[in-house]
């Protein structure tokens, strides 16, 4: 995949090195109001300016600490959220309709989001709440130590299914879903929560379908590795190797296969009409 030298997106949030995410509210115009605040209660002043500037030296260190690896690893999201904007915003558009972008936040560990708490142990996500996508960036090795799946496009694949997930939240899809959730069992629930999750991977493919035509920077190993990931984090894979045994009705993501097939359809169709995974016979 072709990207370096790229222009990134500007709707990023950088939380790396903050525990918990609760430091963030430190800085920025957010000190400023809680500084004035706290004065206006009584407060010293001085205690303020303290804490604003132990806040800004914790952030250099943190920056100052961060890895060539890491920071080429944060530009590429980066330019990868850009790409996903310029696809969805010009389709969008042809429509007579205007793309609301996501928020990318890049955290470490922990953070907090618009749907709870936030760990890299989840992985990335969507939430829906505040439409931001979460990622750490150490997903990433994982991806390539523990699934064994090498290759740029393959991390790319991972943004673009979570953009997929945005997708879904603008077309009302999310909403309906969050609103049957209390209405079904958790074995019926999980069968619709496999649709929503197939239908984002369609998405992703169908965002690669129409980023190859405008961009030009893809070949045919990197559908490769985006095929890879779709195998290496299938449902019944992962179940095999944490228990030995596969247990459909606990699938939340869809097969292996599945998510292969779906992501393809969506690359090779890049019809939208085509990735209606909630009346598809075979799901």
């Amino acid at each position: 995949m072709r990207w370096e030298g790229d222009q990134e997106s500007d709707n990023v949030e950088d939380r790396r090195g903050i525990s918990g995410g609760t430091i963030a509210a430190g800085g920025g115009i957010g000190a400023i109001i809680i500084g004035i605040i706290y004065v206006l209660l009584g407060g010293n002043p001085s205690d303020v300016l303290q804490q604003t500037q132990s806040f800004q030296q914790q952030q250099q260190t943190t920056t100052a600490n961060r890895s060539p690896e890491e920071e080429h690893l944060a530009s590429f999201s980066k330019v990868v959220l850009r790409y996903t904007e310029d696809v969805w915003d010009s389709l969008y558009h042809a429509s007579g309709k205007n793309y609301r972008k996501p928020t990318l936040v890049l955290f470490t560990e922990s953070t907090q989001s618009g749907c709870g708490f936030a760990s890299a142990i989840t992985g990335p996500f969507y939430c829906p709440a505040d439409e931001k996508l979460y990622l750490d960036l150490s997903f990433f090795n994982e991806l390539q130590q523990r699934f064994k799946v090498e290759g740029e496009f393959a991390m790319a694949y991972v943004i673009a299914h979570e953009v997929g997930h945005h997708i879904q939240k603008l077309m009302g899809i999310s909403d309906k879903m969050e609103q049957l959730r209390s209405r079904m069992s958790e074995t019926e629930y999980n069968k619709m929560s496999v649709k929503l999750e197939l239908q984002a991977d369609f998405l992703a493919g169908m965002w690669a379908h129409y980023t190859q035509q405008m961009k030009k920077n893809l070949d045919d190993a990197d559908i490769e590795s985006a095929l890879n990931a779709a195998n290496a984090i299938g449902d019944d894979r992962l179940q095999q190797q944490a228990q030995g045994r596969v247990v459909p009705d606990a699938f939340t993501h869809g097969t292996s296969k599945q998510r292969m097939y779906w992501f393809k359809k969506g690359y090779d169709t890049g019809d939208l009409n085509q990735g209606d995974t909630f009346n598809a016979p075979d799901l």
